[in-house]
């Protein structure tokens, strides 16, 4: 990026306490520890540390300006910029940033599979444009304006995953993303605790459009009930993809092939087989909704699909492991009902040795969490997992609720992932396959890190 201190000052209102308005920024950093030379650091109030004890060391570290909103004067040779909130800032200045690219900007939201659906987007997409995309987690309120400091004048297009978890959140996204296009994956209970009901949640999400143009274009998954309702009351422009007869993309005998699964999809009246090397129907419609927005930003879709046929899955999310004769399923990034269905469904679709489910808590349910975790429990039992084991106060109900559906069933709980590690050593066996998964909060990554030490 670059910006001068003069440019920064006017995108958010601030006031130039000292230093020159001509100094050139070249990145923005709200972690003292990765300052480079150049940099703006923002400074946020967290629950445990005020960061703006940390502003001395980054100029040491070489950065060319600071925000602050604990400073009224300053006299330094390097710039000093008062605002009222360095968080607010922050999104001001990276909307202003954003607005120098006129390229196509993706959005992606949903209650779970935002990152692997903003994968295969931006893999589908690469097939003929340099692609920005969104980089771990950075999806929130300070994560997002920071990935938009990553365009360069180089990039052609840009896939921005846009998390939120209470009311204004994706407004105020939008405010600095303004996406062209937009994609929502689905409409399930993650984050119900804030936002109470998941007509909510729809409404929410639907702020992705605010700043659409005559040119743009709503992807939505048409197998989920609350997107597929949009049909008949959103006057926008919208493509469905999923497996519905009525979809604008829909994916036709789903099926298992060498690890891989594979799909007829039918669009625009023809027909072309896709296959995406993970499992899990849950992915056939993560990549159609890649196959979808890259032929309505003129990618073919041959040359899309023959770009997913490369994927590979990101760390901690359905990433499978193979070591001792086990499987191993690590998608311990984090967990919601609907996440966890989908993940038992491919951790059943192995054959040979016992199928174990390491399930922990999953948070941010509120009053529907001890419901949600019964009926994971069902789900479950009910799919063909022969052992499950649970971490945490509220996982105990997804124990209950499988033995509420498969009394036979090895069920037990615990409070620790130490204490499930130690079950899983005296239990497992070669040809065994283990899925691990939980709350970002939970830590099962722990679990996953013991088995494969």
């Amino acid at each position: 990026m670059k910006m001068t201190v003069g440019e920064i000052v006017s995108a958010c209102g601030g006031k130039l306490l000292c230093g020159s308005p001509e100094t050139t920024v070249t990145s923005v950093c709200t972690d003292s520890r990765k300052i480079t030379p150049g940099a703006l650091f923002v400074p946020i109030k967290g629950e445990k540390t005020d960061a703006h004890t940390l502003i001395t060391a980054t100029f040491a570290a070489g950065a060319a300006a600071t925000l602050t909103e604990e400073h009224s004067e300053m006299s330094d040779s390097r710039a000093w910029i008062a605002v009222p909130s360095t968080e607010r800032a922050l999104q001001q200045i990276a909307a202003v940033y954003r607005k120098k690219f006129n390229i196509p900007f993706v959005g992606i939201t949903g209650s779970v599979g935002k990152t692997t659906t903003k994968e295969m987007i931006a893999l589908a997409l690469s097939a003929g444009l340099n692609i920005m995309k969104t980089e771990g987690n950075y999806n929130s309120q300070i994560g997002l304006p920071l990935t938009m400091f990553r365009l360069r004048p180089e990039h052609q297009a840009a896939v921005i995953e846009m998390g939120m978890s209470n009311f204004g959140e994706m407004s105020r996204l939008v405010e600095i993303a303004a996406p062209d296009f937009a994609v929502i994956t689905n409409i399930g209970i993650s984050h119900i605790q804030q936002l109470k009901t998941q007509e909510n949640i729809l409404r929410e999400k639907l702020h992705i459009a605010d700043r659409f143009h005559p040119g743009s274009v709503l992807f939505l998954n048409g197998d989920d009930d609350y997107l597929a309702g949009l049909r008949d009351t959103w006057k926008g422009t919208m493509v469905f993809y999923g497996t519905q007869p009525w979809c604008d993309y829909r994916a036709m005998n789903i099926r298992e092939v060498n690890g891989c699964t594979g799909f007829t999809l039918k669009a625009h009246g023809k027909n072309m087989q896709v296959v995406i090397p993970v499992l899990g129907r849950h992915n056939v419609n993560n990549a159609l909704a890649g196959l979808a927005v890259a032929q309505a930003l003129g990618i073919p879709l041959s040359r899309a699909a023959a770009k997913l046929e490369t994927y590979q899955p990101p760390a901690m999310r359905q990433q499978i492991h193979y070591i001792n004769d086990l499987t191993i399923i690590d998608d311990s990034y984090n967990a919601s009902p609907d996440s966890i269905r989908s993940s038992v469904d491919v951790l059943c679709s192995f054959r040979g040795g016992k199928r174990i489910a390491v399930l922990a808590d999953m948070l941010e349910l509120g009053e529907y969490s001890r419901k949600a975790h019964f009926q994971v429990g069902v789900y479950a039992a009910g799919a063909g997992v022969d052992v499950l084991l649970t971490v945490g106060e509220e996982a105990k109900e997804i124990a209950r609720g499988a033995r509420s559906e498969k009394p036979e069933i090895t069920a037990k709980s615990f409070q620790s992932n130490d204490e499930a590690v130690d079950e899983l050593r005296k239990i497992i066996a070669p040809g065994d396959a283990i899925l691990i998964k939980g709350s970002r909060g939970m830590q099962t990554d722990q679990i996953v890190h013991s088995l494969l030490q």
